[in-house]
């Protein structure tokens, strides 16, 4: 929703702002089609010479994003801590082994079977399970298995900020874009220059459309579309962060409370269950 209202914002106050200072919008709009042509057309070229069709997906998905936020809600990071108590519990009670064929069929486990937001996140379903299975293979240095949860979650934020970091360098490179235009539109002027003063004018301020346009859209559209971008994947992340902290807590000899309030403190503040909001879901799935 506020995605959608600043845009409005956006476009009421530069365009009626312009209106009232007695701008002529007819000038803008006429120069519109084949400027952003010129301008929207080099930077998609660009933005598809430079990105993978991995990356180009994403980022139509993260601009969704953009206005529906993250796709992680406050009952998943809920859900996410009561399935790592009760696996945690399992494992501290009966041993490591008692969980070897919820790992290996995970989508037979009854136990990842009640969570189906989670069970659809094959990072998040691959990232527990694996860590489960070099705990059976005895690796039980927290310090180690640290080190390689944290390397698998820079991998995979790497990757899913691909997206962002492209519609970044796109609107970096829009104003310059938007120079390339009102330089043609200068070139286009100069070979005129015998048409009377009026004509010139509205050569040149069509030309001044293209420069307009580029700043536009870098700061105003993409710029923070990429900003807002940035904090929905980083606000994601977290999700992920739950696990290896549970995980390396569990590692240190805690017990499944304690690990799971270890991870609680990585859940997003707007998203974040109480103490006691935890409690009663963790006492709701012991009965």
């Amino acid at each position: 929703m506020m995605g959608i209202i600043g845009l409005l914002v956006v476009f009421v106050m530069v365009f009626g702002g312009y209106i009232l200072a007695g701008g002529h919008i007819d000038v803008v709009l006429e120069a519109l089609p084949h400027e952003m042509m010129t301008i929207g057309g080099g930077a998609m070229g660009a933005l598809l010479i430079g990105n993978t069709p991995t990356t180009l997906k994403g980022i139509g998905g993260g601009i969704k994003q953009v206005f529906t936020g993250p796709k992680w809600k406050e009952q998943d990071f809920k859900d996410m801590l009561c399935l790592l108590f009760t696996i945690t519990k399992m494992i501290k009670s009966k041993g490591i082994l008692v969980i070897e064929s919820h790992i290996e069929n995970p989508e037979e486990s009854t136990i990842f079977q009640k969570y189906p937001r989670i069970m659809h996140d094959h990072f998040a379903v691959d990232f527990i399970c694996d860590t489960l299975r070099m705990l059976s293979m005895n690796l039980d240095d927290p310090h180690q298995v640290f080190d390689n949860m944290e390397s698998q979650l820079e991998k995979h934020h790497h990757e899913h900020m691909l997206p962002q970091h492209a519609l970044q360098t796109m609107a970096d490179g829009l104003p310059a874009i938007g120079i390339v235009a009102a330089v043609l539109g200068v070139i286009k002027t100069m070979g005129s220059v015998t048409e009377p003063p009026e004509v010139l004018g509205g050569m040149i301020g069509s030309a001044l459309v293209g420069t307009f346009l580029g700043v536009f859209l870098a700061y105003l559209l993409v710029g923070p579309f990429s900003v807002r971008l940035k904090q929905v994947m980083d606000d994601e992340h977290r999700f992920y962060l739950i696990i290896r902290d549970v995980m390396v807590a569990h590692l240190n000899g805690n017990a499944p409370q304690v690990s799971v309030e270890i991870g609680r403190g990585s859940v997003p503040s707007g998203v974040q269950p109480s103490f006691f909001e935890l409690e009663e879901a963790l006492n709701a799935t012991s009965e």
